[in-house]
Protein backbone atom coordinates (compact mmCIF):
# COMPACT_ATOMS: atom_id res chain seq x y z
CA UNK A 1 0.00 0.00 0.00
CA UNK A 2 1.24 3.21 -1.06
CA UNK A 3 0.07 7.08 0.42
CA UNK A 4 -0.15 9.59 -2.07
CA UNK A 5 -0.33 13.08 -0.70
CA UNK A 6 -2.21 15.31 -3.81
CA UNK A 7 -1.37 18.88 -4.02
CA UNK A 8 -3.91 21.46 -4.77
CA UNK A 9 -4.23 22.68 -7.82
CA UNK A 10 -3.14 26.18 -6.86
CA UNK A 11 -1.94 26.95 -3.57
CA UNK A 12 -3.70 29.05 -1.15
CA UNK A 13 -1.88 32.80 -1.81
CA UNK A 14 -0.50 31.91 -4.97
CA UNK A 15 -2.61 34.47 -6.93
CA UNK A 16 -2.04 37.34 -4.11
CA UNK A 17 1.42 36.64 -3.99
CA UNK A 18 1.73 36.94 -7.66
CA UNK A 19 -0.18 40.24 -7.76
CA UNK A 20 2.39 41.70 -5.48
CA UNK A 21 5.85 40.37 -6.69
CA UNK A 22 4.49 42.10 -10.42
CA UNK A 23 3.38 45.46 -8.48
CA UNK A 24 6.30 45.76 -6.85
CA UNK A 25 8.07 48.50 -8.50
CA UNK A 26 5.06 50.66 -8.42
CA UNK A 27 4.06 49.78 -4.30
CA UNK A 28 8.02 50.78 -3.73
CA UNK A 29 7.44 53.91 -5.04
CA UNK A 30 4.23 54.64 -3.46
CA UNK A 31 4.21 52.74 -0.20
CA UNK A 32 7.66 52.02 0.57
CA UNK A 33 7.08 50.74 4.69
CA UNK A 34 3.42 50.39 4.61
CA UNK A 35 1.73 47.10 4.82
CA UNK A 36 -0.64 45.81 1.83
CA UNK A 37 -3.26 44.10 1.77
CA UNK A 38 -3.80 41.52 -1.46
CA UNK A 39 -7.04 39.71 -1.93
CA UNK A 40 -8.37 37.79 -4.80
CA UNK A 41 -5.35 38.81 -6.66
CA UNK A 42 -5.71 41.73 -6.51
CA UNK A 43 -4.14 45.10 -4.30
CA UNK A 44 -6.82 46.29 -1.55
CA UNK A 45 -5.30 48.64 0.65
CA UNK A 46 -2.15 50.01 2.07
CA UNK A 47 -1.72 50.80 5.59
CA UNK A 48 0.86 52.29 8.53
CA UNK A 49 0.77 49.08 10.83
CA UNK A 50 0.58 45.84 10.27
CA UNK A 51 -2.52 45.71 13.46
CA UNK A 52 -4.19 48.14 11.18
CA UNK A 53 -3.81 46.19 8.11
CA UNK A 54 -4.94 42.62 9.92
CA UNK A 55 -7.91 44.95 11.63
CA UNK A 56 -9.08 46.01 8.42
CA UNK A 57 -9.03 42.38 6.38
CA UNK A 58 -10.55 41.10 9.09
CA UNK A 59 -13.56 43.72 9.16
CA UNK A 60 -13.79 43.72 5.38
CA UNK A 61 -13.45 40.04 4.43
CA UNK A 62 -13.36 37.77 7.98
CA UNK A 63 -11.20 35.24 8.76
CA UNK A 64 -9.01 35.20 4.56
CA UNK A 65 -7.15 33.96 3.44
CA UNK A 66 -5.44 37.76 2.28
CA UNK A 67 -1.66 38.60 1.97
CA UNK A 68 -0.22 40.79 4.02
CA UNK A 69 3.07 42.32 3.31
CA UNK A 70 5.71 45.06 4.62
CA UNK A 71 6.27 47.18 1.27
CA UNK A 72 10.07 46.96 0.70
CA UNK A 73 10.63 44.87 3.99
CA UNK A 74 13.40 41.80 3.70
CA UNK A 75 12.22 38.42 2.61
CA UNK A 76 11.65 36.38 5.80
CA UNK A 77 11.78 32.19 5.27
CA UNK A 78 10.32 30.84 8.26
CA UNK A 79 11.08 26.87 8.68
CA UNK A 80 9.24 23.99 8.03
CA UNK A 81 8.10 23.53 11.95
CA UNK A 82 6.27 27.15 11.62
CA UNK A 83 4.81 27.38 8.46
CA UNK A 84 1.26 28.20 7.70
CA UNK A 85 -0.63 24.88 7.25
CA UNK A 86 -3.26 25.75 5.31
CA UNK A 87 -5.69 22.11 5.93
CA UNK A 88 -5.47 23.35 9.68
CA UNK A 89 -6.37 26.91 9.02
CA UNK A 90 -10.30 26.13 9.85
CA UNK A 91 -9.73 24.56 13.48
Amino acid sequence: MSLTLERPKTMPLEAEIAAYENMLGTLVEQYNGKFVVFRGGSFVSAHDTFEAAAEASVRKFGRGPYLIRQVGAQKMILPASVAYNFHNANC
